[in-house]
């Protein structure tokens, strides 16, 4: 599958794209591996459930490779070669896959973050890919234009306290609110159909609103790297934690733990 070059400057450009139908022909088979991974969570996974709301929110991630539905779109799937091109590197690598599900009625909305202060990857050749499973109107994934270019990473926080993973550092800026600085700030946001993704970089912020819909919203998210990415240390813990790795700064991210599926 080759993508415009329209599509591959756009993501350069704004950290953030719209790609129609990526993973169209895989909407089934993931939402079958989401039952599955709700049915058998992992260690890491949490549910979020604000006492006094309705509804809740699902999160679990780092389970790819025990969930053969996930295996089988992640590597036979056209979002290894997309990202490649989409980040112009000659390698793909997995970091890891993050299913987020928010049933309905959900009021909590997903914070303002950029993912990348919470990873040990450092590098300009990154992609997520943001994909529901369910129409989706107003609870798409929502991002800032161009954030991920700021000279300066968004300090880390805990969703379900708002506490820092990290002291406080003249190193990271505070969350902004993007919605209250319309003229400051541009959000990028679009209706979707299952299997369409949203594009973005590591270190574009992000966030997305509550689920008022009557239907769940269940979306598939895909970490990738490509050929600059190294391993970083963080002044406090990272998410996922990824334990016992034994990389060191600067170093090339372990491809026992991060398989490369695209090379060229």
């Amino acid at each position: 599958m080759k993508i415009s070059q329209t599509i591959i400057d756009d993501f350069q450009h704004n950290g953030v794209v719209l790609i129609k139908d990526l993973f169209k022909d895989w909407v089934d088979i993931l939402r079958t591996g989401i039952e599955r991974n709700i049915e058998n969570p992992g260690p890491d996974h949490h549910e979020y459930i604000v006492k006094g709301e309705q509804g809740g929110f699902f999160g679990d991630y780092c389970n790819w490779q025990r969930i053969p539905e996930f295996i089988d779109a992640i590597k036979n799937s056209n979002a290894a070669i997309v990202a490649a091109q989409l980040m112009n590197s000659k390698q793909v690598q997995v970091f890891h896959e993050h299913v987020l599900v928010k049933e309905p009625g959900t009021e909590m909305a997903t914070p303002w973050h950029q993912d990348s202060p919470y990873f040990f990857v450092e590098g300009s050749q990154t992609v997520s890919f943001w994909c529901p499973l369910d129409p989706v109107k107003d609870a798409a994934l929502r991002c800032v234009t161009g954030s991920h270019k700021w000279n300066k990473p968004i300090i880390p926080e805990r969703w379900s306290s708002g506490d820092g993973f990290f002291p406080k550092s003249d190193e990271y800026l505070p969350v902004p609110d993007p919605d209250s600085h319309p003229d400051k700030y541009h959000i990028s946001e679009w209706e979707m159909d299952p299997g369409d993704v949203i594009a973005f970089n590591f270190k574009t912020l992000h966030g997305s609103r509550g689920n008022n819909a009557q239907t769940r919203r269940r979306a598939f998210s895909l970490r990738l790297f490509g050929d600059d990415a190294r391993y970083i240390s963080r002044p406090g813990p990272c998410s996922p934690p990824f334990t016992n790795h034994r990389m060191d700064d600067g170093d090339l991210l372990c491809k026992e733990l991060f398989p490369v599926i695209y090379s060229s």
